[in-house]
């Protein structure tokens, strides 16, 4: 494991242990990027189910394996202020950094576009539905792909689909977002051809572009997508907001469902090729159908493409661990938690933990497909729970079972499937996003 052998000691924080093995600047980023899990139950076999996480420049957070944890995502003493810390220069001002009123108010104004009435008013199934069909037929004619890469570049000609932004625009958007994404990683330096100075102009790009998507919006211009709908829900909303709310989330809405959901949907590609008789039973599934869904309302013939995709968030969750502060004193598991402390909720854990499922470790669609209740906070940990859960939910619920059987009805006309080139645990990451290697190769043969 990744840590650093010269730190040993023993330490105490706010009577909580902190796990050694720390490098200077970087903390435990190392082990935690690299292997997560093991660094998890070593800890929990060593120090408990409380102790301190070194995150380098994100600062230290306290990392509870005991099942109330999961109560501070609903808990009205914990703030989420402190992502904004985190990544100041691009989620500042977004929904998730925002917290009590302000929090209310910016989410009341939009999500009526992300719920599946506004979802299917929009066609945003009927827009995904050829991009996503063009996307596997070519790797059907290909044969052969390298996975990761593939759904990432699918996700964002997705999102950008969504945001209504024109084919022939793509490319600049294509360059201006992956400058943006230096800004998580990029030194605070700030001179001309620095990550800080090309990230910090991408997203000013970014956001005037977006303040023209509003105007157009507002004016009925023919540009079509979700940011139309999100811009009606916000100014009919009671509270008058500022549109620079709106410019924050539509920024967030390009950022939130990029990486994690081309994690979830490379991992469902690896698990088709891994369970053959997973494979079989969406074919079958999708035969008996006969088309891609397109509405919500479509979803409900689909059980096993909706097990494949819950049963591969549960399993390879993509948001590994969620950040909050306690805004005032907690009693979290057996421990009192000062007012200020920082929480880290590692979902990957309770993802995976005994306690909350059975065989967690195996791949069982029949956990899905077998329960007769509702699903519950439990089951939907890797969207978030209380007032913070995910707003975009019902939408990657869509593209990811449009996904799945798009891949399998283009396949089996074929006459091929899915099969496993490389290992796809070797060079996995856990955070800040979890997902497989980037150099995961799927063959269909």
């Amino acid at each position: 494991m990744l840590l650093n052998p010269l730190d040993r000691r023993h330490r105490l924080r706010y009577d909580i242990p902190v796990v050694p093995g720390a490098f200077p600047l970087v903390g435990h980023l190392p082990a935690i990027v690299c292997d997560l899990p093991r660094l998890l139950r070593r800890a929990e076999r060593t120090l408990g189910s409380h102790f301190w996480l070194d995150f380098g420049p994100g600062g230290q957070l306290m990392t509870c394996l005991d099942p109330d944890a999961l109560a501070v995502l609903r808990h009205k003493d914990v703030s989420s202020s402190l992502i904004a810390e985190i990544a100041p220069e691009i989620l500042s001002g977004t929904l998730v950094t925002l917290n009590g009123s302000a929090h209310r108010q910016a989410r009341d104004g939009i999500k009526a576009a992300f719920l599946p009435r506004g979802l299917t008013e929009a066609g945003i199934g009927d827009l995904f539905e050829p991009v996503i069909r063009a996307r596997v037929q070519a790797w059907r004619a290909r044969g052969e792909v390298t996975i990761l890469p593939e759904t990432g570049d699918l996700m964002l000609k997705l999102t950008f689909y969504l945001m209504g932004i024109p084919p022939q625009d793509l490319p600049v958007w294509h360059r201006k977002y992956r400058q943006l994404l230096q800004l998580i990683v990029a030194p605070p330096v700030d001179l001309p051809g620095t990550p800080l100075r090309r990230g910090r102009a991408a997203r000013d790009w970014i956001d005037a572009q977006s303040r023209q998507f509003i105007r157009d919006a507002r004016a009925r211009s023919a540009r079509t997508g979700l940011i139309n709908d999100m811009v009606s829900a916000f100014d009919r909303s009671e509270d008058a907001l500022s549109d620079d709310v709106l410019v924050a989330n539509v920024r967030l809405l390009l950022l939130a469902g990029h990486e994690t959901t081309a994690s979830t949907m490379a991992w469902m590609v690896i698990e088709l090729a891994r369970q053959p008789e997973v494979w079989d039973a969406l074919v079958e599934e999708a035969q008996r159908v006969g088309a891609v869904p397109t509405r919500h309302a479509d979803l409900a013939q689909y059980p096993v493409a909706e097990a494949l995709f819950r049963e591969t968030l549960r399993l390879h969750p993509a948001s590994s661990l969620v950040p909050r502060r306690a805004t005032q004193e907690l009693q979290l598991g057996q421990r009192r938690i000062p007012a200020g402390t920082s929480l880290g909720i590692p979902l990957l854990h309770f993802s995976t933990s005994a306690l909350l499922h059975e065989a967690p470790d195996q791949f069982r669609l029949a956990r899905w497909l077998q329960r007769t209740g509702p699903i519950g906070p439990v089951d939907m940990l890797q969207f978030g729970s209380g007032p913070h859960v995910c707003i975009g939910y019902h939408l990657v619920w869509l593209e990811l079972v449009q996904f799945s059987i798009a891949l399998a009805l283009t396949m089996h006309k074929a006459g091929v499937r899915p099969r496993l080139l490389s290992d796809a645990e070797k060079g996995r990451r856990y955070f800040p996003t979890a997902q497989p290697s980037m150099k995961v190769r799927i063959g269909f043969s």
